[in-house]
């Protein structure tokens, strides 16, 4: 397993490179043996063209945002650096990739095909292996592994990488809560399961100690367990 993965997504004015749409947005969260380093990469990027309305729908990015913004070539030698060597972690990867693709190619600078110095992940595909016949959007797993994308109301390259790599972490064995409420409930347990991230300020937990009378009482009747069978596992 690579130890240095990225999980990345990318925000575009349309559907298709080679009808002339460009990429917007890059954002990408870095784990290291499944942990998040906080060395993250996120630029907006001016394509040079106007976005298409329904991508404005979608990501909320407008033309006017943009002017200003670093031209592709001008950030394409940091991008490249960022993620040479790692696992990309994608949902719908070959969306990202083409885009990715086509972006370093139209630079005619030697950058090779992602493919060539990345493996890539497909967690769509890993998800729809998972359950198959279900909807596997980011959305539909965020549900299915109980995690908060509350935040999510349009999308945006960082905060669904950040999202993204919570549902890979769970969709790979994350830690799993015990759901002893549903237990109790006809003994039905989540079958998904969410990750748990403790409070490093919570309080500390209530420690209830045996009176004197309960800890007389408790001697008393192992004293009656040991007259009966012998010595207790408890005394020995």
């Amino acid at each position: 397993m690579h130890t240095r993965q990225i999980v990345l997504d990318t925000e575009t004015t349309g559907i298709d490179p080679k009808a002339g749409h460009r990429i917007i947005e890059i954002g990408c969260v870095e784990l290291v043996n499944r942990r998040l380093t906080g060395n993250n990469f996120h630029v907006y990027i001016n394509p040079q063209r106007d976005i298409e309305e329904e991508a404005i729908d979608v990501h909320g990015i407008t033309n006017e945002f943009l002017r200003g913004k670093p031209f592709f070539h001008q950030v394409a030698q940091e991008f490249f650096d960022y993620i040479k060597g790692a696992q990309l972690v994608i949902h719908n990867a070959p969306f990202d990739v083409g885009f990715m693709d086509h972006e370093f190619a139209k630079l005619n600078q030697g950058f090779p095909a992602t493919h060539e110095y990345c493996q890539v992940l497909d967690t769509l595909v890993m998800a729809r292996d998972l359950h198959p016949g279900q909807k596997n959007s980011l959305d539909a797993l965020c549900r299915r592994y109980d995690i908060d994308n509350s935040k999510r109301t349009l999308h945006g390259a960082l905060l669904d990488s950040e999202i993204l790599a919570d549902v890979y972490l769970s969709m790979t064995g994350g830690q799993k809560k015990l759901n002893l409420a549903n237990q109790n409930k006809g003994n039905q347990a989540n079958s998904a399961g969410s990750i748990i991230r403790l409070d490093s300020n919570r309080p500390a937990l209530k420690v209830l100690r045996a009176s004197a009378d309960e800890e007389l009482a408790h001697s008393e009747r192992l004293e009656l367990v040991n007259k009966a069978c012998g010595q207790s596992l408890w005394q020995q």
